[in-house]
């Protein structure tokens, strides 16, 4: 059995995996921050953006209030952090990632290995 768990821990995936949760716990409060950013925005253009009141309804006098429109509040932040994501992250480090690769498309090509050695040969030859 412990050898078992070895081999899971050692296999790329589960590094990788924890990698990833490590790298996403650090870069939760750039998204936090780009998302409080957009919501102070939409909030001070359409007002508080939480519609966590919309649809709510009581089933006694005495109960709390149950509100549906909770869901309403998540859906849109979770949409406004995805666009966040999108628009500030990932669309300009694809934007990059092309350049780059255009760049390495426009560098001169080196020399293959047979084309190194063609060239070695014939300057031996000459000498």
């Amino acid at each position: 059995m412990i050898k078992g768990f070895k081999e899971f821990i050692a296999q790329g995936n589960a590094l990788e995996l924890a990698v990833a949760v490590i790298i996403g716990a650090a870069f939760k409060p750039i998204v936090d921050s780009i998302t409080k950013v957009i919501l102070d925005i939409v909030g001070q253009i359409v007002g508080s953006p939480n519609f966590d009141s919309i649809g709510q309804f009581r089933i006694k006098e005495t109960a709390d209030y149950i509100q549906p429109g909770t869901i309403l509040t998540a859906a849109i932040n979770f949409l406004l952090v995805a666009l966040a994501v999108y628009f500030c992250i990932v669309l300009p480090m694809n934007k990059l990632r092309e350049r780059t690769k255009k760049a390495e498309a426009e560098a001169p090509a080196e020399p293959t290995d047979v084309e190194l050695l063609t060239e070695i040969r014939d300057l031996l030859a000459k000498n």
